[in-house]
């Protein structure tokens, strides 16, 4: 923040949008030069993670400059417009006062958690530092104090950087403002590179024949890192199964009725996503994630599922959170609402993060099985093609059967064969057997 002509011009950065997430595209801008903006409206949309979020501005004002373009990428704390107000407060300080908080005594500077709070906690920074005013009793501190200014400091804070990890390039280790933009940017480059593949050139094919090139839109470049990482990493194996849902349809048929007077639709799927969470609590090891940096497998007492929606713009995935407890009845209807925001691109990055284990049901298109990849951090994902009427032997006699392909991807380094075998064996008990087994 700065003052020119009597106003104060604000800079508008780029906040923490979601957990893990540095950087996002700028997919529209929704404001214009001159424009009077009040504080919380939104300024851009910045898709990432499938996902479009507005930004809102932290303060209003006068917009005077917008330093970024549609279909740039931008990283968090970077600085997206300036704004002009009116209006000052506590942080905006002269320069020359932080000068003389800059050449006061290391003794007598403030000691500061290490702790960094969210970036939209600017604003008010100086209140939230979390330090201790000079009349107050010192703590004990384990570690030295780093050299650096408040005004470095805060600008760490706001960029969500441990000033502590920063390596001060000034006398004493002195750090700067520009040492921690240096770090920032060392920090993304090697989130950004670690295990990216270098892919080769492509011929050109135009000298075979009339071609047309188009870009990858950002939901189709997310879906193909996401999966040849996930390729890479997880050792995959698939069971198939096939289940006689001859009795299941006859109970969606008796039970769709009174869903639908709750404003939902009783489909394969929800039905499937309430019999996927009772299998993920009779097995475990399908609700867990595998830590291979510490050596560990992480088990979750919580049943989030994520239910793969087809759309125009591509593959998005919402997680139907708390599975185990929610009835059917819930189950349909948040379905129904979570798809529809898919299609309409309103999921935010929130909806669709936090997944333990996925379904893909592809028998509304068609096909007969298909393998499934397996999503990071998950250790299964269910497949669901189209169900036949097949011959079955019941009873001492040929009858036919609704028979439903099931196709279960898993990571093999914490299932093992039989382990898949038994989950896709309980879910179709289930689904041959619905009046009895889980009503």
């Amino acid at each position: 923040m700065y003052e020119i002509n009597g106003n104060m011009k604000k800079e508008i950065k780029l906040p923490e949008i979601a957990d893990n997430v540095e950087t996002g595209y700028l997919s529209t801008v929704l404001v214009a030069v001159g424009d009077v903006i009040e504080e919380d409206q939104s300024i851009i949309e910045v898709e990432t993670d499938k996902a479009t979020t507005d930004i809102p501005s932290p303060f209003g004002g006068k917009i005077v400059d917008i330093k970024v373009n549609a279909g740039d990428e931008i990283r968090v704390g970077q600085v997206i417009m300036v704004l002009e107000s009116e209006d000052k407060t506590e942080d905006e300080r002269p320069k020359t006062q932080e000068k003389t908080e800059d050449e006061r005594p290391k003794t007598q500077e403030k000691i500061e958690k290490t702790t960094n709070p969210s970036p939209l906690a600017r604003g008010d920074a100086d209140s939230s530092a979390g330090g201790y005013e000079e009349n107050q009793e010192m703590p004990v501190v384990a570690e030295r104090t780093v050299p650096a200014s408040p005004s470095v400091r805060r600008f760490a804070r706001e960029l969500g950087i441990d000033i502590n990890k920063v390596k001060g390039s000034g006398p004493g280790g002195r750090i700067s403002d520009d040492d921690v933009k240096a770090f920032t940017k060392q920090t993304i480059q090697d989130k950004t590179t670690l295990g990216k593949l270098e892919y080769g050139e492509v011929p050109d094919f135009s000298q075979w024949g009339s071609v047309e090139v188009e870009p990858m839109s950002r939901i189709r470049q997310i879906t193909a890192e996401s999966t040849v990482n996930s390729w890479q990493t997880i050792p995959q194996v698939v069971q198939f199964d096939k289940c006689d849902i001859t009795e299941a349809e006859k109970f969606r048929k008796l039970a769709k009725a009174s869903v639908e007077k709750a404003g939902g639709k009783l489909t394969m799927t929800a039905m499937l996503l309430k019999i996927s969470a009772l299998a993920l609590k009779q097995f475990p090891k399908f609700n867990a994630s595998v830590d291979m940096k510490n050596k560990q497998v992480i088990y979750k007492d919580y049943v989030n599922i994520g239910i793969a929606v087809d759309t125009p713009q591509g593959l998005l995935v919402p997680i139907v959170r708390d599975v185990d407890k929610k009835s059917l009845t819930e189950l349909s209807v948040e379905l129904g609402e979570l798809a529809e925001k898919a299609r309409n691109r309103k999921l935010s990055s929130e909806e669709m993060q936090g997944g333990n284990f996925t379904i893909s049901n592809l028998g509304g298109i068609g096909g007969t099985s298909f393998t499934p990849i397996v999503y990071p951090h998950q250790v299964a994902i269910l497949g669901v093609s189209r169900s036949s009427i097949e011959q079955v032997y019941r009873d001492g006699e040929f009858v036919p059967g609704n028979m439903l392909p099931l196709s279960l991807s898993y990571d093999h380094r914490l299932i093992d064969g039989a382990d898949g075998a038994r989950f896709l064996r309980w879910m179709c008990g289930v689904l041959e057997q619905p009046f009895t087994s889980w009503l």
